[in-house]
């Protein structure tokens, strides 16, 4: 079942398996790179079809890896408006044309980045008070509607989830494993509900399967070595790298 590929190809596949397991444990944002190069050497659906095994492995590494570490509260509260997000994806996608849906996505991605720094400033600034992880405004009814909404929508039309739900937790100022686990879990949850309806319309197959089982390894190991690495990970260090990440994740909506 595997397929015919050069043996650069394969090299990349495995690098992209272990972006795909070191993202879910250590480096949210590093997923994008992995789509990209498995995009540039599969055709789409089975690009798509095989990076959603490859991170729902990842996922099942890291919701073990965290599982106390996640605020699942927060995840309950976040399903109403990321159910919202998905249906008005739907719609979307039957009124406007898929390059003018993610481009839109991308321009308000960065908005987004801007306000979440723009307020991490005003909060660090001398006699600002410290907010509490996880209960600062960020945690609002409001802002949970806004970025769980996005989060259902950008997930829906272009895969995008991830820069949003990064900025929301980096905004809700949760330490390194809490954004970790909170991310894993909601990952996990939502690539879940999405296998059935990929099985359906063939993006998972025989193929992406057997590719994914070559691949499963890497991801396991770059995963393990993830949650090594985020064990001696500074917060002033995850923070950059997250938003570095995140802004890398919107530019390339905006083609």
């Amino acid at each position: 079942m595997l397929p015919e590929l050069p043996a650069l190809s394969w090299i990349l596949l495995l690098l992209a398996a272990a972006l795909a397991g070191l993202a879910k444990t250590a480096l949210p944002g590093a997923a994008t790179l992995a789509v990209a190069l498995c995009a540039a050497i599969l055709p789409a659906r089975e690009s798509t079809g095989l990076m959603l095994l490859l991170l729902m492995t990842g996922d099942l590494l890291a919701v073990w890896s965290y599982r106390r570490d996640a605020d699942l509260a927060m995840l309950r509260r976040l399903v109403p408006s990321v159910i919202t997000g998905v249906a008005t994806g739907a719609l979307l996608l039957q009124l406007a044309s898929d390059t003018a849906i993610r481009r839109a996505i991308g321009v308000i991605l960065l908005i987004l980045i801007a306000v979440t720094l723009l307020q991490r400033h005003r909060c660090a600034a001398p006699g600002a008070p410290a907010a509490p992880a996880g209960h600062d405004t960020a945690s609002s009814r409001p802002a949970r509607l806004l970025y769980g909404t996005l989060a259902g929508l950008t997930t829906m039309v272009a895969n995008a989830g991830g820069p949003v739900t990064s900025m929301y937790f980096l905004a809700c100022r949760y330490p390194v494993k809490a954004f970790l686990g909170t991310t894993a879990w909601f990952f996990f949850a939502v690539n879940l509900v999405k296998l059935p309806f990929s099985i359906a319309i063939g993006l998972v197959n025989p193929t992406t399967l057997a590719v994914a089982a070559a691949g499963a390894p890497m991801v396991v190991l770059a995963a393990l070595a993830g949650r090594s690495l985020a064990d001696r990970m500074n917060q002033r260090v995850f923070e950059p790298i997250v938003i570095a990440l995140t802004i890398l994740s919107a530019l390339p909506l905006l083609r």
